[in-house]
């Protein structure tokens, strides 16, 4: 999103479910354990009809058929915002429709590791539990169930060899005067999990560790210095247009471009040599969410084989990866796709504990260093 679970990050986690049968507006009734019919979490959601979902680019990790195959199964109308929005400003999100039960109101989010537990402790989750809890890792789940890993890949390169003639393979080649004005992150790291996933990647090439991000940032202060970093974030729009000819970005979305850019130009996709930063995202779902019990038939259709296939099929690793390729659950046409065997065993992942204490450190270094804001 290997012997997967050795590589995965050794977060303390369990859970409390709740189920919610009722409209926002109404008093909500939390269970401690999924309701014994599902049907009636399914007709809980059909009478609320819509999801309002937000950050969720239909070409990221195969979005856009997940939205169209879950409206197809159970008739809800998705609302979607701010597609190419970042974790934080999903999280603002939240706060500042707080109550509000309009279409403004995310109902539930998808972000970047260290953004759910800080979601948690402001107080802004409310906790849910899937069908398939037992056979998602442990390192994947919250104590309480307020926040739950859903996929991951690696930092990788993207490059449209129509504009630029060399692939880079490693972090050092970026330096390159080929690479002079070329060179986008998917965001601000201060903001962005891509982009800090960019910036930690670049620390492990560069003499740091998951424990030391502050090599990447000079890396990236050094690449601005240089004249081959660009203030541009790296869109599907700017690589469509070729303002972004060299992109860092995770390789489920690298993989996306070449399929979605396809005979319009050619994209090369790069993991750099050396240790290869993994990373996964997270769902939860908003406390005063409008639509609570669309929200949890979300997170079950998400969850299930048929959801998990699907982020799959976006290139990503799914949380239920290894319980699904013990039991061939996964079409092989999926599994030939994903990221080889070499790039999982390079794949470095950090712990919450590392990844709050780099979230600091890029906080207060970033703006001087490289945004110079």
């Amino acid at each position: 999103m290997k012997s997967i679970l050795v590589l995965l990050p050794r977060v303390t986690l369990a859970l409390a479910l709740g189920v919610a049968f009722a409209p926002a507006a109404s008093a909500q009734t939390l269970l401690t354990k999924a309701p014994a019919n599902f049907n009636d979490l399914v007709k809980a959601a059909k009478a609320e009809g819509e999801l309002t979902v937000i950050a969720c680019p239909h070409d990221w990790v195969n979005y856009g058929e997940i939205f169209q195959k879950f409206s197809a199964k159970y008739g809800i109308k998705l609302n979607e915002l701010n597609p190419d929005g970042s974790s934080g400003e999903e999280i603002e999100a939240i706060k500042a429709n707080k109550g509000n039960t309009g279409p403004q109101a995310p109902d539930v989010i998808d972000v970047g590791l260290s953004f759910g537990p800080d979601a948690k402790a402001q107080g802004l989750l409310q906790p849910y539990k899937v069908s398939t809890w037992a056979t998602i890792p442990a390192s994947l789940k919250q104590a309480q169930g307020f926040w739950t890993g859903d996929y991951w890949g690696v930092i990788a390169f993207g490059v449209n060899t129509s504009v630029v003639k060399t692939v880079p393979t490693s972090w050092a080649a970026l330096q390159g005067s080929d690479f002079k004005n070329r060179v986008a992150l998917n965001g601000d790291p201060r903001k962005a999990g891509a982009a800090f996933g960019g910036v930690y990647a670049a620390s492990l090439a560069n003499g740091g560790s998951v424990a030391d991000i502050k090599p990447g940032i000079s890396f990236f202060a050094d690449l601005k210095k240089a004249g081959n970093l660009l203030p541009v974030d790296a869109t599907p729009g700017t690589v469509a247009t070729g303002q972004t000819p060299v992109t860092i970005d995770w390789s489920y979305l690298q993989r996306g471009y070449a399929d979605q850019f396809k005979g319009k130009l050619n994209w090369k996709v790069q993991v750099p040599s050396g240790p290869a930063f993994a990373n996964f995202y997270a769902q939860a779902i908003n406390k005063t969410a409008p639509h609570p019990n669309a929200a949890k038939l979300w997170l079950e259709f998400l969850y299930s084989d048929q959801g998990q296939n699907l982020w799959m099929k976006g290139y990503a690793f799914a949380a239920r990866y290894a319980d699904m390729n013990k039991r061939k659950a996964i079409p092989a046409a999926i599994l030939k796709n994903l990221p080889p065997a070499d790039v999982v065993k390079r794949a470095k992942f950090a712990t919450l504990a590392q990844i709050d204490a780099a979230k600091t450190v890029v906080g207060s270094q970033w703006g001087p260093q490289v945004a110079g804001n």
